[in-house]
């Protein structure tokens, strides 16, 4: 069945390039408005084009995800045009380094935490309201396997996507009585920068598209979704879901 998402708002972070960028493109294609999200202005600016051309709509937002007090100017400048807000994409995020623990910088650690874990609470935030005025508001958080194989050297990064797991759950919780539906998003091993700087010796053609792996995130944008507080994970070619134990 096509995705219809004709008069909906959606923000996406980390739009300029990988997983964000072709999600932009997916929701843009379906009928969103994309407010999109990133530092790249070269990349917002190619992403702008492509959706124009296809037919879509398209709002840039040059931001550091650093800027706490911009992402609060966000959710005020989408209430003042849009009144609402029906789908947020927390897609976002930095890898830090590869390093035994006891080797991390403490200005790295720092930035792991505040782009993937401060700053998304920060988007929560601010948009929370605005999904709660949409009739069925859909937030996804993408997250990593990371998270849950603790995997030696990985340290950082693993334990941000922990916690934005766990702030998805309980943000499911506190609306699951409301239309909201709010799920994380694991796309596993993609062909994106972020991996190449992970695994450098890693043969990218192995590793699926990342317009591939966003075709299979978007739907959970859905009107029609029911599920809520769930962590799909990209397995066989498509998404499974499951639940973390209460």
């Amino acid at each position: 069945m096509t995705l219809d998402l004709t008069g909906r708002v959606a923000v996406v972070t980390g739009a300029s390039r990988g997983i964000g960028y072709f999600i932009a493109r997916e929701l843009a294609a379906a009928g969103a408005h994309v407010i999109a999200v990133a530092r790249t202005v070269g990349g917002l600016e190619e992403l702008d084009d492509q959706i124009k051309a296809a037919g879509g709509q398209a709002t840039l937002v040059p931001l550091d995800l650093a800027d706490m007090a911009g992402i609060d100017r966000l959710g005020g400048a989408i209430h003042e045009r849009w009144g609402k807000l029906d789908i947020l994409v927390a897609n976002a995020g930095v890898l830090g380094v590869i390093s035994p623990i006891g080797h991390v910088e403490a200005k790295t650690f720092e930035k792991v935490m505040t782009i993937n874990v401060t700053s998304t609470w920060r988007l929560i935030r601010s948009v929370d309201p605005l999904l709660r005025l949409s009739g069925a508001g859909r937030a996804i958080i993408l997250s990593s396997n990371a998270a849950h194989s603790a995997r030696a050297f990985w340290a950082p990064y693993a334990a941000s996507k922990a916690a934005v797991e766990t702030m998805m759950r309980s943000w499911a919780h506190e609306t699951q009585s409301l239309p909201l539906r709010v799920n994380a998003a694991d796309p596993g091993a993609t062909r994106t920068a972020m991996r190449a700087q992970a695994v450098p010796g890693e043969d990218p053609e192995t590793l699926p598209h990342p317009s591939e792996i966003a075709k299979r995130i978007v739907p959970l944008a859905s009107p029609e979704l029911k599920e809520t507080g769930l962590i799909f994970q990209a397995k066989h070619n498509r998404f499974v879901a499951y639940r973390q134990p209460e």
